[in-house]
């Protein structure tokens, strides 16, 4: 399962063993844990969060001991119930055991490196049959839902609670982090001025100008977004934290923090893209800015990265002022996100198979993840960004990025380079490799043809 965002603070007296215990607690009442969910091993937990595997076994045997939690042979520990004497846990019963636009199907191998495109192949196709056979079982609508279906946003929020650690009050539909970002766009004053990655997402950048906002280019560095180098006199700043694209490196929690500060300080938004924020091997969760600052934070999700395009749903959180111009703006334009996809997601989520194809992607992403490094390795290049999502960098290669480009082409791989997704002048250089699109085969002879 997913380790829940568990921040530890390694300056306090609390022995981390006690915190750790604690912060487990914590997330079963809170509902991110449930009973009959399967932990982590203490050892794959002691990686996720950088400690010892005595301070996580510490904390398992407390939990253990206060029953809990229970051991299976050869299966692992699970959940049995909510902690005895906290909220919620009286009655609660236990359960019973370029650009990240998609390029055109079946493009092959030359696509097979696009940062863009999602892992369609973890799909299980029967699954997917039947979440479409369920999305047409209700009866068409005869009027528009511009908040969209109330059941895609029950699913949504289980979603959001179990694989993101946010328990969200309200939740608007979308079609998708791109479109929200350009419905968000016509939210802010004419002319405001907002601040962006340098390098980042080019598609986000077009949208809000499109809107007639100020572009401000922000650099961003190996922890990200660079908060200290943001003017004063945003009236937002867009960011993509959990996995920048497109380097490919995490925020870490100070920078976070440093961000919320400024945002409450100056009167900013935060406009937060997790488009692939699900998508993360072996690193822990931090929290997410829209659990730090809730009423700074406009959080958007997709299920492009995590099933596929062909849905185009996604959803934002927002706070309640910029809900309720949201919903106006929506209502004065005739703007709404397509049910049908929606309903697709909804059936996913009510069997479970959603829970299921994310832990089967996170494997098959994984391992090709590790095809991309011992790739680069061979060739004596360096692979740089955190084991998420599914892109990296690539540097230490002779010659310029340009010319390992044109090279590439010439061999029939199109690969893209760190220069393009720049507002002005290239800040940094590297190749941005995607290890999603295609078959693993496609994967292996396109790294075979870059690298050779």
């Amino acid at each position: 399962m997913d380790v829940p965002p568990l921040p530890l603070d390694r300056g306090s007296p609390v022995p981390l063993a006690v915190q750790l215990a604690d912060g487990l607690r914590g997330a079963a009442v809170g509902g991110m844990l449930r009973p009959g969910d399967r932990l982590p091993s203490t050892r794959a937990l002691a990686t996720a969060l950088g400690v010892s595997r005595t301070v996580t076994a510490a904390a398992f045997d407390q939990l253990l001991a206060e029953g809990w939690v229970a051991g299976r042979v050869g299966a692992g520990t699970y959940v049995t119930a909510l902690p005895v004497g906290l909220p919620g846990g009286a009655d609660r019963p236990a359960a019973a055991g370029a650009e990240r636009a998609p390029g055109p199907a079946g493009a092959g191998v030359p696509d097979a490196l696009d940062p863009g495109r999602p892992c369609v192949a973890a799909l299980d196709r029967a699954m997917w049959r039947r979440a479409w056979r369920a999305a047409a079982d209700p009866e068409p609508d005869d009027a528009p839902r511009p908040d969209g279906l109330s059941g895609f946003h029950t699913a949504v929020v289980e979603h959001l609670l179990r694989h993101r650690g946010l328990a969200p009050d309200d939740v608007l539909s979308t079609a998708g982090t791109s479109a929200a970002v350009a419905e968000l766009a016509r939210l802010l004053p004419a002319g405001a001025r907002v601040a962006v990655e340098e390098p980042g997402y080019r598609r986000a950048v077009s949208a809000l100008r499109a809107a007639g906002l100020r572009i401000v280019p922000v650099p961003v560095d190996d922890d990200g977004l660079v908060v200290d180098a943001v003017p004063a006199g945003c009236a937002a700043v867009y960011v993509t934290p959990a996995h920048q694209f497109p380097t490919a490196v995490r925020m870490p929690a100070a920078r976070r923090v440093a961000l919320v500060e400024r945002a409450r300080e100056e009167g900013f938004l935060i406009i937060e893209d997790d488009y692939d924020g699900e998508l993360r091997y072996d690193v822990a969760p931090l929290p997410l800015l829209a659990a730090l600052a809730p009423d700074r934070v406009v959080h958007l999700g997709t299920a492009s990265k995590i099933v596929s395009p062909t849905l185009g749903v996604g959803w934002a959180l927002a706070p309640a002022p910029v809900l309720a111009a949201w919903r106006d703006l929506r209502d004065r334009t005739g703007t709404r996100p397509s049910p049908a996809g929606q309903r697709v997601l909804i059936a996913m989520a009510r069997h479970g198979d959603l829970s299921r194809h994310l832990r089967r992607l996170r494997r098959e992403l994984r391992e090709r993840r590790a095809l991309v490094l011992a790739a680069a390795a061979g060739a004596g290049w360096r692979a740089h960004g955190d084991p998420a999502g599914a892109h990296l960098v690539l540097r230490g290669f002779a010659g310029t990025e340009a010319a390992l480009i044109a090279a590439a082409a010439g061999r029939g791989i199109v690969v893209r380079g760190l220069a393009e997704y720049h507002d002005g002048p290239p800040r940094t250089s590297g190749l941005v490799v995607g290890y999603a699109a295609g078959t693993r085969a496609d994967l292996r002879r396109a790294l075979a043809r870059l690298t050779g």
